[in-house]
């Protein structure tokens, strides 16, 4: 994701999250200015308009916990495998950024989106009460992060310098 995307993306952050408090422009550059060192976005487009997108926010030391920031498809272009792409995407770059857990928090009455992640490996860990907008609850997911052995190697060679 870049300025440009922010835009386009924000009249589907509205129709996606208008219950829930949907993004501003002003949040969405205030995470885009946090890329790359703590941030990243990506967008999924079809025929150069953005369909789907997700972050992330990376932890600063290996092996803490990267945080899902946002994961959203348009409505039409869900189950077409837009949101399986993104999930792998912040799963692969939370892993290459060393995380050990990737978490995220999920309204409890959502049950789409609890199933999408729970099919992507996350277990409910937690519950926020009160999180949402409107007085609803928030539950705390986690998968863990694999990560390849010379990429933990690598990272612990450079701790222990």
């Amino acid at each position: 994701m870049r300025w440009w995307d922010i835009e386009a993306i924000l009249p589907l952050e509205d129709r996606l999250f208008a219950g829930d408090s949907p993004w501003s422009a002003e949040s969405f550059w205030s995470e885009l200015a946090g890329v790359p060192e703590s941030r990243w976005y990506v967008v999924a487009e079809e025929h150069g308009v953005p369909v789907a997108y997700a972050g992330l926010l990376a932890p600063s030391i290996p092996g803490e916990p990267a945080d899902v920031q946002t994961i959203a498809v348009a409505p039409e272009c869900q189950r077409r495998g837009y949101g399986s792409e993104l999930m792998n995407a912040l799963v692969a770059e939370a892993a290459r950024r060393g995380a050990g857990d990737l978490l995220l928090d999920v309204r409890t009455d959502n049950e789409p989106a609890k199933a999408f992640y729970a099919r992507h490996g996350f277990e409910r860990i937690a519950v926020r009460r009160n999180y949402y907008q409107g007085g609803r609850d928030g539950i705390v997911m986690r998968r863990r992060v694999r990560r390849r052995a010379a990429d933990q190697a690598a990272d612990q060679a450079a701790q222990e310098r």
